[in-house]
């Protein structure tokens, strides 16, 4: 008996799931809402039918089978408004991840609603709106580049143009024998020339940061060495402007690092610190070890402090400040005698090499840098 029973209920299921593959093959290309339609009816179906063969052939009564259809026809109505109603909050969804899809699509943003039928749903939301916001800061990133990379190139045709120009008159002066004093101008010209090569220098330095080909050569590197080297090196440059430049902190830190980069990338923030002090102050390097066990090297100035908002572009390249730190030279440019505000763009690329982080703040009435370095970066 059970096995004619099985066998009756899995051949209308078979029928009802015949059926309805056709169906759902014919709706191929049709609304998903048409497709769940057609599921639910010969998910029904298959049930009602498949009970409605045996319990014909129970050999009820007339009014017992009539009982059994009102019964299943209401059933099967129910089950088919609750499909319905599911297939309604579907295709709101649907409706509502479209048109979210679109708004991203536009570069406007999404905004995930409070309520969802499923968790599934509202994860998915969650992460379109999440999505939007990293696409936002994204294009924003770009923008931000490509228009300093648009101010790059102007200021560099800039400031090249200024030492060319002079380069030519002095030139022209000497061609012509118009000139008292040719030593000057030769001391002059090659001057003009070596400003030239370090914009050229740093113009090569930063492309290769930005392509991710720069190279490091890991060695142990001392810090009071390298620092003190080039305390001795600016020494002079910061006596020419009265300036008090001192080394302080620890003198036993070592750590791994491209002694040459490194060297570079607190080079700049030094120069950078003499070029935008006024006479008479003080400018302090220091070495210390952070609580995480990082080397800190530091670079302490008395020239001003940053702009709140320009804090968080001191790092681009071609930043300019929009206000002067000094009645100095600040607006010409951070960290670069030419001004094309390559300096401090180079210090984060090099320490960003070095797994590190490279940071500024206001502090009294100047600005402290920070180059916070792993002491095993390779690790």
């Amino acid at each position: 008996m059970f096995a004619t029973v099985a066998g009756i209920a899995l051949g209308c299921a078979l029928v009802a799931g015949a059926l309805g593959l056709l169906a759902l093959r014919l709706l191929s290309r049709g609304s998903l809402a048409a497709q769940l339609i057609v599921v639910a009816f010969a998910t029904v179906v298959s049930v009602v039918s498949g009970t409605a063969v045996v319990v014909s052939l129970m050999y009820l009564s007339a009014h017992d089978l009539t009982v059994f259809y009102s019964v299943a026809v209401v059933a099967g109505i129910v089950s088919l408004v609750m499909a319905s109603l599911l297939v309604r909050s579907l295709v709101h969804h649907n409706h509502y991840f479209r048109a979210a899809t679109a708004r991203i699509g536009r570069g406007e943003s999404v905004i995930s609603p409070d309520r969802h039928t499923s968790t599934e749903f509202a994860t998915l939301a969650g992460e379109l709106a999440a999505t939007t916001d990293r696409l936002t800061e994204s294009r924003e990133r770009e923008e931000r580049i490509e228009t300093s990379r648009r101010e790059i190139v102007a200021w560099i045709s800039h400031d090249l143009r200024t030492p060319l120009a002079g380069i030519r008159a002095m030139a022209e002066a000497l061609e012509d024998g118009m000139t008292p004093d040719p030593e000057r101008y030769y001391v002059q010209i090659r001057g003009q020339v070596d400003r030239l090569s370090g914009m050229v220098d740093d113009l090569f330095e930063l492309s290769k940061i930005h392509a991710g080909a720069l190279k490091l050569s890991f060695e142990r590197v001392a810090l009071y060495d390298l620092i003190s080297d080039i305390v001795a090196n600016l020494a002079p440059v910061a006596l020419a402007k009265s300036l008090d430049l001192r080394f302080e902190g620890e003198r036993g830190l070592t750590l791994q690092a491209d002694a040459r980069e490194l060297a570079r990338a607190v080079g700049n923030l030094v120069m950078n610190a003499i070029q935008h002090s006024p006479a008479g102050s003080v400018i302090v390097v220091s070495v210390t070890r952070h609580d995480d066990g990082r080397a800190v090297i530091s670079v302490v100035d008395a020239a001003g402090g940053i702009p709140a908002q320009d804090l968080g572009r001191v790092f681009e390249a071609g930043w300019r400040a929009s206000e002067p730190r000094t009645a100095s030279t600040w607006g010409t440019g951070a960290g670069q005698s030419g001004g094309a505000g390559l300096g401090l763009a180079i210090v984060e690329g090099i320490v960003r090499a070095h797994a590190g982080q490279v940071t500024v703040t206001n502090v009294g009435d100047g600005c402290r840098f920070e180059l916070l370095l792993p002491q095993h970066p390779l690790g």
